[in-house]
């Protein structure tokens, strides 16, 4: 049974323009999304910067409000929650931020970022607290003693670390990882995915991974979702689409990952102009401005995300 299950969620933002602000049309940053995650699961959600990654992940937790969809975690409609029932949940659905530096608060110390989860939703001595957040920032791969120290006395892989530590506060089910190794070194992207998986397998832990690095994705992603301006283009195991990618999408992504081996040449397909705006998407198959195989149906018609066999989903008009 899956934990998480995301049906055809919306989410657009007005534009305004005038003395009035009237709203004067739409930015359809997420523009019908579905998908589930099962449990003990890794979903990798990849795609270039501004394809609406983000702004789903964000939508699943409601730190913005959707426009339209279902989301049900654990058997829960997360959208019909109230403020109460919201709150409750979040004890088991937990998010780490992309930026290591702006989402942790300067002014409050490790020690206390880390208990601020805790005291909010669990209601247990001062000493269990104390002795909790020590217990966390071991298993993070931080000292206890640094819990009195600030961010700012940290760099940025261990300011990585803290909010992994905040995330596992409350012992949850799932995270959200909004691209949480992007703003670090190479090296210290390697530590933290393999922490991240070492915390999966020992907690059973589910994660939404959102990457815009598919080298990253292939080392923690059980499956991987494809975006493509506010739309999930494909959806496969993680084996299957490194080794077959169906869409044009994903293959010029995949041509794009260099190769550590100079002996090695493939051939790159390089997308020919920008990324469409998200106000004003071209009709049908949004990628067929960009696509080197489009055809005369695709601008007519929106491509069915359809089932092409051993797990594989993919949402275009060749395939």
């Amino acid at each position: 049974m899956a934990l998480l299950e995301v049906e055809n969620l919306k989410k657009y933002f007005p534009v305004k323009k005038g003395v009035l602000s009237r709203t004067v049309g739409q930015v359809r940053a997420v523009d019908g999304v579905s998908f589930t995650l099962n449990r003990g699961e890794t979903l990798g959600l990849v795609g270039e910067s501004g394809c609406g990654k983000t702004t789903v992940g964000r939508s699943i937790l409601r730190l913005i409000e959707p426009t339209a969809g279902r989301v049900n975690f654990n058997g829960k409609n997360l959208l019909e929650l109230d403020r109460e029932d919201l709150r409750n949940m979040r004890a088991s659905l937990q998010i780490i931020f992309q930026d290591p530096f702006s989402s942790l608060d300067p002014r409050m110390s490790v020690g206390q970022i880390i208990a601020e989860p805790i005291r909010n939703h669990m209601k247990i001595p001062k000493s269990e607290i104390r002795q909790r957040v020590a217990y966390l920032m071991e298993r993070v791969g931080l000292h206890p003693e640094q819990l009195r120290r600030y961010p700012h006395e940290f760099s940025g892989g261990q300011r990585q670390r803290i909010g992994i530590a905040r995330a596992l506060a409350l012992n949850p089910l799932a995270i959200i990882c909004d691209e949480p190794v992007s703003a670090l070194d190479v090296s210290i992207q390697a530590q933290v995915i393999n922490l991240l998986a070492q915390l999966q397998e020992q907690m059973n832990l589910s994660y939404l991974f959102i990457a815009h690095d598919l080298s990253v994705v292939e080392h923690i992603s059980d499956r991987v979702a494809v975006m493509y301006l506010g739309r999930i283009v494909e959806l496969t195991t993680d084996r299957e689409l490194y080794r077959n990618p169906l869409h044009p999408y994903s293959q010029a992504l995949l041509s794009a990952v260099p190769i550590p081996d100079p002996e090695i040449h493939k051939q790159k397909t390089v997308l020919q102009g920008d990324v469409p705006s998200p106000m004003n998407p071209p009709t049908g198959c949004t990628f067929h401005t960009r696509c080197p195989e489009c055809e005369d149906i695709c601008p007519q018609e929106i491509p069915v995300f359809k089932d092409v066999g051993n797990e594989h989903w993919v949402a275009c008009h060749l395939r």
